[in-house]
């Protein structure tokens, strides 16, 4: 889920970290310092189009390695939001850095998670655009609910609780979507299906060249 949002008054003073309040954080995660930089899905590879194993093993060094590695590819590619399938690996686990709409910074991740919506009579639906870092370069408005609860577990399997309000809700929702294996697109009519590939198609290879020198930059 790109692009990461800055509200008007963000602060990284003001973060949640795995959903608890925490004094500031480092604008590059420790995990990211960490990880080393994996190439991303394009929509339709076929590992983004069924549903993602549950993680069964907590506490491992792969897991570990996999949720680092996905922060900095996250970041190199300016996301808010990246699934484990988005890297290639069929598992139910996502990482996160987002804002939401009230200048609350969101980092961490989630491992089988499992999301709860309000119910119809107190659903609002925003319309706003979105991305996809697996749909290079393009975006359009998309409805999803004002706000979402995410529940699962840390690699370690603590239980976590995840709420979020606005974008930080949108991105919940996208990446559940991921772990599902739906991207946004599959919620689009086909006409505006067709127009969001059309943009990816004129703008990848500029987007795959600004990662790449990111990466550079960074030495990964």
């Amino acid at each position: 889920m790109p692009v990461r949002r800055e509200p008007l008054g963000f602060t990284d003073r003001r973060v949640r970290l795995r959903g608890r309040p925490v004094d500031g954080h480092p604008a590059l995660p420790p995990e990211a310092e960490r990880g080393s930089v994996r190439r991303i899905t394009v929509v339709g590879e076929e590992v983004l189009s069924r549903p993602c194993r549950e993680v069964a093993e907590f506490g491992t060094a792969e897991l570990s390695a996999l949720i680092d590695d996905m922060f900095l590819t996250m970041h190199v590619a300016d996301g808010a939001g990246l699934a484990a399938n988005q890297v290639g690996v069929d598992l139910q686990l996502f990482v996160y850095d987002c804002p939401d709409d009230r200048g609350i910074r969101h980092v961490g991740h989630l491992v089988n998670p499992v999301l709860e919506l309000p119910g119809p009579g107190e659903r609002r639906l925003l319309e706003d655009f979105e991305g996809c870092l697996s749909v290079p370069g393009a975006s359009t408005t998309v409805p999803r609910t004002d706000r979402a609860v995410a529940r699962g577990f840390d690699k370690d399997g603590n239980p976590l609780v995840i709420e979020g309000t606005g974008y930080f809700a949108r991105c919940l929702q996208h990446e559940t979507d991921h772990v599902l294996g739906r991207t946004y697109l599959d919620r689009l009519p086909a006409r505006d299906r067709k127009e969001v590939l059309r943009q990816m198609e004129h703008n990848r290879e500029d987007v795959f060249a600004r990662r790449a020198a990111k990466a550079a930059h960074l030495g990964r």
